[in-house]
């Protein structure tokens, strides 16, 4: 019987106490023993397995639990660090559901995330209270008061993690090792929805107290997208150590390698074809070639080329960063649209919270996933691209929901192109021009990537390509019908001032380079040409 794929499920026991699927990450443990960092934070996009990591630390060193058969024939046993297994108290929080639209509610999910950590706790020691001095008793009491009123202020439990690992230093003799999964997700929420300002002091204080200096805590481990507020919590610490996508240590174990994805295809009847790595592969972390873990589950899975990623996207950071970019990150981005390479100068030591420049919004993509490092040049700049085709797709929403494109507009406009109703096409295609002009102005490439991005209303009914090659070139963008019922569209873009002209040059490129070949049936071939507000069309129908 093939063992089910844990698609959804990131908690470690579940997952090997109902015999799921699991690619062997566990190695993992033995390098937070060598490394021995006092805190420690791992940035990486999400849905790269964080928090199934984190759980898998917490069950391994989990001194309350008995863990020999969760690990049984995984890599970790076989080292020397096995005998640490069960060894010690752990403190595990995620605050990956740590978000509101006011701070009120934010602050009452993570209280509540607190209070069932507290109450834990309360269990395991409600019989050993004598050893323990009753003041710490008192304060540990009262501090679950605080946890479970909803009218209590965040000033009543900003010392909780630290007041935490005191109890449980204090019972076990043993100091605790915190985990915190997605540590940055409130913080990420206070920026959306605009109680930032209010908020960062807390979190300063939050962190602060309990990963600076505490004398309770043996190690901190935390996960999230990027380093966040620098100037406030993370300055607050002595030494803290952060690992992003581009070092080596921790890279295996967050997404899947090309052996791990060929092996997990393999269990599943599949192959992973060239189609498979245009789609999902492309990531470069610390030095290596890893897939998104989330898209090959559910392509192991259904069998289907999808964008799976995208699908579980909150993208506002990188929505709004870019709403807000400047004329040299669109000149960089457009190469990268294209399909291409781009040397640009970005930090990762610095979030796109605390300072929004372009270094930073790299960073952030960087971080998030939506773009790799393939080499460094410097220490400031580096070459980057986008990873595959699925980030591709996610670029192409974001273009839309920043150029502010109403979606039945391009309903009514791609129907009439289908229709070949080339005139009411081209007059909404127009007005959408002409609402796009803050998004066009100064991008050569915008009219093609915005296009793209319209494109997303096809899914499922055509098959997008850009920039493939296609007769004697390369075809801006050709559009396949799934079904026999539509017809084949080629797209080829100009810009320029005599519009006449460039129309009739983009659609006699069309012909001229035979970007038809391969099809079959009929194919609209369509020319435009734009000028900022001002565009143009030619087109000509062939039959193939």
């Amino acid at each position: 019987m093939k063992k089910a794929l844990p698609i959804g499920n990131d908690d470690f026991t579940e997952i090997r106490e109902n015999c799921f699927y699991y690619v062997d990450k566990t190695l993992m443990i033995r390098d937070f023993l060598r490394m021995k960092d006092k805190v420690a934070l791992i940035a990486r996009p999400r849905r790269f397995g964080k928090t199934l990591n984190m759980t898998m630390i917490r069950d391994f060193f989990d001194i309350t639990k008995e863990s020999e058969s969760l690990f049984s024939g995984l890599a970790i046993m076989d080292t020397e660090y096995a005998e640490q297994m069960n060894s010690r108290p752990v403190i595990f929080l995620t605050f990956k559901d740590c978000k509101g639209i006011t701070s009120r509610e934010m602050f009452s999910l993570l209280k509540k995330e607190l209070y069932n950590e507290y109450l834990r706790y309360e269990e395991i020691l409600r019989n050993d209270w004598d050893t323990l001095n009753p003041y710490k008793k008192q304060d540990f009491y009262q501090m679950i008061d605080i946890l479970r009123d909803d009218t209590s202020t965040y000033i009543q439990f900003v010392t909780a993690l630290k007041d935490l690992t005191s109890v449980v230093k204090s019972h076990y003799k043993v100091a605790p090792i915190l985990l915190i999964d997605e540590y940055d997700q409130p913080i990420m929420s206070s920026y959306e929805y605009g109680y930032h300002g209010e908020t960062a002091t807390f979190f300063a204080n939050f962190y602060g107290t309990a990963l600076k200096g505490n004398p309770f805590l043996e190690q901190a481990l935390l996960t999230g997208i990027q380093r966040v507020a620098k100037e406030s919590i993370f300055s607050q610490l002595n030494n803290p150590q952060i690992y992003t996508v581009i070092d080596q240590d921790y890279a295996p174990y967050f997404g899947l390698n090309t052996e791990e994805v060929s092996e997990l295809l393999d269990y599943c009847g599949l192959e992973l074809t060239e189609e498979v790595k245009k789609m999902y592969d492309g990531y470069h972390i610390g030095g290596i070639e890893m897939y998104n873990p989330w898209s090959i589950l559910n392509y192991a899975k259904r069998g289907r080329l999808e964008n799976y990623w995208i699908k579980t996207s909150t993208n506002f950071l990188i929505r709004k960063a870019m709403s807000d970019a400047d004329k040299n990150f669109w000149d960089s981005f457009d190469l990268l649209a294209n399909g291409s390479e781009a040397t640009v100068w970005l930090t990762l030591d610095t979030s796109y919270i605390e300072r929004e420049s372009n270094y930073s919004l790299w960073g952030l993509l960087v971080n998030a996933g939506y773009i790799t490092v393939t080499a460094w040049i410097d220490g400031n700049s580096a070459v980057v691209k986008i990873p595959n085709d699925e980030v591709m797709s996610e670029f192409q929403v974001l273009i839309t929901e920043i150029s502010g494109i109403n979606g039945q507009d391009l309903i009514r406009m791609f129907s009439c192109l289908m229709n070949k109703d080339m005139a009411d096409f081209f007059m909404i295609y127009q007005d959408i021009v002409m609402s796009c002009t803050s998004y066009m102005d100064g991008k050569e490439n915008a009219y093609h990537m915005l296009f793209l991005g319209m494109c997303i209303t096809l899914r499922g009914t055509y098959k997008v390509t850009s920039n493939i090659e296609a007769g004697y070139g390369r075809s801006d963008i050709t559009l396949i019908p799934l079904s026999a019922n539509h017809v084949n569209v080629i797209v080829e873009f100009k810009q320029g001032e005599n519009l006449e002209q460039l129309k009739k040059e983009a659609l006699e490129q069309i012909l001229e380079q035979k970007y038809y070949s391969g099809l079959k049936g009929e194919v609209v071939c369509v020319g435009l040409a734009h000028n900022k507000k001002r565009c143009d069309m030619a087109f000509k129908t062939i039959y193939m």
